[in-house]
């Protein structure tokens, strides 16, 4: 709708799934930006548990931190997929959810600073950020509801579902209960949330989102999530430089940062996931939901990062094995859930696929062992980052055949 002089309200009918040249809007960029702040803080809150030894704590926080920020994204990409107006009413109520994201991404230190007090979960500011978030989102499924009778059933749905468990986070904020309490009414909480668009996605024909659009949607937060290790790595090597100056760890770190970003980068975006969105709708959500973990590793390896190189400054309780695993696990998992989801999508199982995770698996041991021998802990670092590099050098020589076959097919 950029041929728009003006943005006078319109009429919510409903996205043309197949419209062509349907690209993200300045405004999706303009939301995205708060979660560039979200990420962050959840990968930087992370580095330093890791780098403090209180690792389990660590990982229970970005767990529940990295479902919250990646929520919240799906919670509007998906809207704004099928019933982006542009219209003043749609501006001004993204404008109150971006508010809403930077509410939930103060609350994050609190919470992740709970885990360690092991007294009860101090999630009240990231349910506030919620609060703020779904109240207009609630108000545009309304008017969706009421401006498209013919999908009025499947808004109400997505209505109901988000009000409950809406509803149940703020009690669950409110009474004070044990961490393990929490969680284990917390996760028919979380089940309720992902199950509501699944159900009403199953409703006629669903929301006319588009699948070229998603698409590119997804990997615009990909590409967000990757850049959080960039910032979190080279504004911790700039520490390291001011103190210490320039040397060979440096650079080398430096060089293991950029080198398995951009393989991540590579990778990821080998998969001609609109194509087949667009073939095969209903293969959407498992495809969408498993990015939330996908989300989760891709900040993790840029908090691994961050945690070597407090490593290098001397202000880390790790040992240099475990530092090292605190890029190789999320790397590994990445890797792992890049296959999984691509098998997901195209309903194959390739069998060079297989071989390209199994010697991915063995860079990552290569690295591992390394510096358990008691070699340099930037050498083994940048063995690790060659990783996604396997994948790389297979699809580009080989693997890029059963993507040709696979569009073929469609």
């Amino acid at each position: 709708m950029s041929d728009r002089t003006t943005h006078t309200a319109v009429r919510m009918s409903g996205r043309d799934p197949h419209e062509p040249g349907r690209s993200a809007t300045p405004l999706e960029l303009l939301f995205d930006l708060t979660f560039v702040i979200a990420f962050g803080v959840a990968a930087g809150e992370l580095a330093h548990f890791l780098a403090e030894d209180h690792v389990w704590d660590g990982i229970v926080g970005f767990a529940f931190a990295t479902f919250a920020v990646s929520w919240a994204w799906i919670n509007f990409a998906w809207f704004a997929s099928a019933y982006d107006t542009d219209d003043w009413i749609f501006r001004l109520t993204t404008m109150v959810q971006m508010v809403g994201v930077i509410i939930l991404a103060l609350g994050l230190p609190d919470m992740f600073e709970s885990l360690l007090e092991d007294e009860h979960m101090a999630n009240q500011v990231m349910v506030l950020g919620y609060v703020v978030m779904r109240v207009p989102m609630l108000l545009q499924w309304y008017r969706a509801s009421r401006q498209d009778p013919a999908r009025a059933r499947t808004c109400q749905v997505f209505m109901v579902t988000l009000a409950v468990s809406q509803a149940a986070w703020v009690v669950l904020a409110l009474v004070e209960t044990s961490i393990p309490v929490f969680f284990a009414f917390a996760l028919p909480v979380i089940l309720v949330e992902m199950a509501g668009p699944y159900v009403a996605e199953q409703i006629h024909e669903g929301t006319p989102w588009h699948a070229h659009h998603i698409a590119e949607r997804y990997g615009l937060l990909v590409i967000i999530a990757l850049g959080e290790g960039l910032i979190g790595g080279a504004a911790t090597l700039s520490a390291i430089i001011s103190t210490e100056g320039w040397t060979i760890d440096v650079a080398v770190l430096g060089l293991a940062g950029v080198g398995v970003t951009f393989g991540m980068w590579w990778t990821y975006f080998v998969i001609p996931s609109g194509e087949i969105l667009h073939a095969h709708r209903a293969r959407g959500f498992s495809w969408g939901y498993g990015h939330i973990p996908l989300f989760g590793a891709l900040v993790a390896v840029g908090a691994g990062l961050h945690a070597a190189a407090l490593y290098l400054e001397h202000h880390s309780e790790l040992s240099a094995t475990a530092t090292v695993l605190t890029v190789v696990v999320p790397l590994g998992l990445y890797v792992a859930l890049l296959f999984v989801l691509y098998a997901l999508l195209t309903h194959t199982l390739d069998p060079f696929h297989v071989l390209l995770v199994a010697g991915s698996a063995a860079v990552l041991a290569v690295g591992t062992v390394m510096v358990a021998a008691g070699a340099p802990l930037t050498w083994s670092l940048l063995v690790v980052a060659f990783t996604p590099w396997v994948t790389v050098i297979g699809y580009e020589t080989v693997g890029h055949r059963h993507n040709e076959d696979v569009l073929a097919s469609l």
